[in-house]
This record gives C-alpha cells, sequence and structure tokens, in this order.
C-alpha cells in the first residue's frame, strides 16, 4: 500500500499546536481594508482553531 500524501496547500495553511489543536488564519484580512473597521481587522489577524465540522478533514489532509 502507498504512503499517505500530504495536502501541500493545507500543510502551508494549518499549523499544529503542541496539545494537538488545528490553528489557521482568519479570511478576509488581504485587501479592501480601508472600508474595515480597525477593531474587525485586529480581530481577523488573530489565529483560530479549525472548527469541530472540519477537524477530521483537515487532518487527514495532513496526514495525522
Amino acid at each position: 500500500m502507498p504512503k499517505m500524501k500530504t495536502d501541500r496547500g493545507a500543510a502551508k495553511r494549518i499549523k499544529v499546536t503542541g496539545t494537538g489543536r488545528l490553528r489557521r488564519r482568519k479570511a478576509f484580512r488581504s485587501h479592501l481594508l480601508e472600508k474595515k473597521s480597525s477593531t474587525r481587522t485586529r480581530r481577523l489577524g488573530r489565529e483560530t482553531n479549525v472548527s469541530k465540522a472540519d477537524e477530521r478533514q483537515v487532518r487527514r489532509m495532513l496526514g495525522l
């Protein structure tokens, strides 16, 4: 049986913490920032956890 291949796109976007949680960047922070409030852009700058619904698929993509 061949080895599982890691999805390189997912690997670049998602980090695994020491405790095994999956961290990702938030969307809507790349451009058109002038119209977004500074509070909103600050909040979007932080990392967040991958949702419970997506976690199984993401772990499989990362080969975990």
